[in-house]
């Protein structure tokens, strides 16, 4: 019985794949982030700073969340990843489906309560939209550009979920700081699930699953890919330039967004490069460390220090994770 239970926690921990923790992780400390800042800044009789615990509460959640959603995502897609990843837990049967999709249920059962009762009750929109999008995205990814737009919606309730659980909401939610920044987190994150279709182009093809990959070839594809990995900068420069933002930014976030432009304009190359094969599979690690440092970039218009330990533990936390994931096809 026990060696079963560990072996069943095994199969499921690696079915997490934790290397993605830092996308939601970080996204949900930047929303967590964004409400401090407007704490101090706009509404020091409306909102209260969250105690300590309270952000470890929900900056555990949000790291947790990929994981925890990850193994329906493994569910939904087992036709396609038979093909991609013949030997993921789930594929391979060392991770029984039924006893993973409850342990995930309870699990999300258990944040909902506790975001309910300890948290904010109004945390549980965001939460919930986030598992809704989550299952929806494993059909919309079918319909070309449809699966990048839900994707990058699905993180960016990880944003919501961290202001929001954070304290007492101020109204208007939705001010011009919060639409632009959330919008360029969006971007960034359909950005980066573009560049994975790139590895699941022949299960895609076979399942049927009409990604832009599949859609317009591997040779059309790359260079899209190159085009885009300008598109979160210039996005940026553009709500900028506009005045649609209020916050000002430092030179910490101009040093981390140039850093960011980079590695997005790098993870365009690799992908241009390499398309298919075995490093097509490697150069996930840049794909992953652009959207989580890139995310961890905009903390920095609210918390310079924070932002560069973030972003620094981002880059060396998400290639040290990834790398202990050396078959792809698991």
């Amino acid at each position: 019985m026990k060696n079963s239970l560990v072996k069943f926690a095994k199969a499921y921990i690696k079915s997490m794949r934790l290397y993605y923790a830092f996308i939601t992780g970080i996204a949900g400390w930047l929303g967590a982030s964004f409400y401090i800042f407007t704490t101090n800044a706009h509404y020091p009789d409306v909102q209260v700073i969250p105690p300590t615990e309270k952000q470890f509460v929900i900056i555990v959640f949000l790291f947790l969340s990929w994981g925890i959603n990850q193994i329906f995502n493994d569910f939904l897609g087992i036709k396609e990843d038979r093909v991609n990843a013949p030997h993921r837990p789930m594929v391979t049967g060392d991770l029984n489906a039924k006893a993973a999709l409850t342990v995930s249920i309870c699990l999300m059962i258990f944040v909902g309560f506790v975001t309910y009762f300890y948290l904010e009750p109004i945390a549980l929109i965001p939460m919930l939209l986030g598992v809704a999008l989550n299952i929806l995205y494993e059909y919309a990814k079918g319909y070309g550009i449809l699966g990048n737009i839900v994707f990058g919606l699905m993180i960016t309730m990880c944003c919501a979920y961290g202001f929001l659980a954070s304290g007492p909401a101020a109204f208007p939610i939705f001010t011009p700081d919060r639409i632009a920044v959330i919008s360029v987190v969006w971007l960034m994150n359909s950005l980066m699930t573009y560049y994975t279709y790139f590895k699941d182009y022949e299960g895609d093809k076979l399942a049927g699953k009409n990604t832009i990959v599949v859609k317009y070839g591997i040779e059309k594809a790359k260079w899209i890919g190159v085009f885009s990995s300008f598109l979160p900068a210039v996005v940026f420069i553009a709500i900028y330039l506009s005045g649609f933002m209020t916050v000002t930014p430092s030179t910490t976030f101009w040093v981390l967004a140039a850093l960011t432009f980079c590695l997005e304009v790098w993870t365009g190359y690799l992908y241009y490069k390499n398309p298919v094969g075995e490093k097509t599979y490697d150069s996930l690690a840049a794909n992953f460390r652009a959207c989580a440092c890139g995310q961890a970039a905009f903390v920095a218009l609210f918390n310079d220090q924070l932002a560069l330990i973030l972003f620094l533990l981002s880059y060396i936390f998400v290639g040290f994770l990834f790398g202990l994931h050396k078959n792809r096809e698991a």
